[in-house]
């Protein structure tokens, strides 16, 4: 019997493996706004254009990287965040698997401008589909620039899929307010189709949630803060008389990353027992920090 198994080629691999991290243009804004936010940047911009299909571009001021790591980010399992199997018991970083700009790129056409702030000259690479098509040095500014165009071009079957623009820009905007709250110390741009979505500079945390959702949130943000020997838990919650009929701005944090739960939902209604009228939802913003 004739040997069957081979195999896969990178391109196909790399495909594959973008099935799991990119499903949506939200996918893509997040792996990047995390990453932007791990290399430590204090202004992050997101460009976005028909709600991320034609182009998502995010902009950093971090700290960049040289010629030889731009290379290797869209290397599957290339990371910079761990080292040994014991750097997964205490990972502070946002992103730590080494798969997300390998996965995009398999799925998109990809820009990435880069520089340190201790280069003289930045790198510029564009790869296509995972195929390297140029590299080449370029002045640049410090940070990192990536552009990602005509997301899933290659694999019509995946794009015909996506929801409408105004469905996918909804997505986009939850990741990127997720990101937002977490990092209220950095300043936050967002532009869809060269119109200001926000500009949000670096503030305190009751700040950027009124710079988000509105000046009538000044009057009901209440400050919360619980120390114990092994849990912090500090944030907002809304007055009982502001609580909504829908479901709307509720977010929970473990160590400055967006969760959804159910239980710590029912854990919040639960303090807020006899102060809300039927079918009302509470404002709340809540972070929980836990040793990893």
């Amino acid at each position: 019997m004739a040997d069957i198994i081979r195999l896969l080629p990178e391109y196909l691999a790399n495909q594959i493996a973008a099935g799991e991290v990119v499903q949506r243009p939200a996918s893509v804004v997040k792996e990047l706004l995390e990453n932007a936010v791990d290399a430590q940047s204090t202004h992050i911009q997101l460009i976005v254009k028909e709600a991320g299909k034609q182009l998502i571009q995010v902009v950093d001021n971090g700290t960049g990287m040289s010629e030889t790591d731009a290379r290797m980010c869209f290397e599957r399992h290339a990371t910079s965040k761990i080292r040994a199997t014991e750097d997964l018991f205490r990972l502070r970083t946002m992103g730590f698997r080494g798969e997300a700009m390998a996965s995009i790129a398999a799925v998109a056409q990809v820009e990435l401008k880069t520089k340190t702030r201790t280069g003289d000259t930045g790198t510029r690479i564009i790869i296509e589909g995972s195929e390297v098509i140029g590299q080449e040095p370029v002045a640049a500014p410090d940070g990192t620039s990536i552009c990602v165009k005509n997301l899933f071009y290659n694999v019509p079957a995946r794009r015909n899929f996506l929801k409408s623009n105004p469905v996918e820009m909804r997505h986009i905007l939850d990741e990127f307010i997720h990101i937002a709250l977490a990092h209220s110390e950095i300043a936050f741009s967002l532009f869809h189709n060269d119109i200001e979505i926000f500009q949000l500079p670096a503030a305190k945390l009751s700040q950027r949630i009124v710079a988000l959702f509105g000046n009538n949130y000044k009057g009901q943000l209440a400050a919360c803060e619980e120390i114990t020997p092994f849990i912090k838990v500090k944030g907002y919650i809304g007055k009982p008389e502001f609580a909504k009929k829908s479901r709307g701005e509720q977010f929970f944090f473990v160590n400055e990353r967006y969760i959804r739960s159910s239980y710590l939902n029912h854990a919040v209604l639960t303090a807020y027992e006899g102060l809300l009228s039927k079918d009302s939802h509470p404002f709340y913003v809540l972070f929980i920090d836990i040793a990893p």
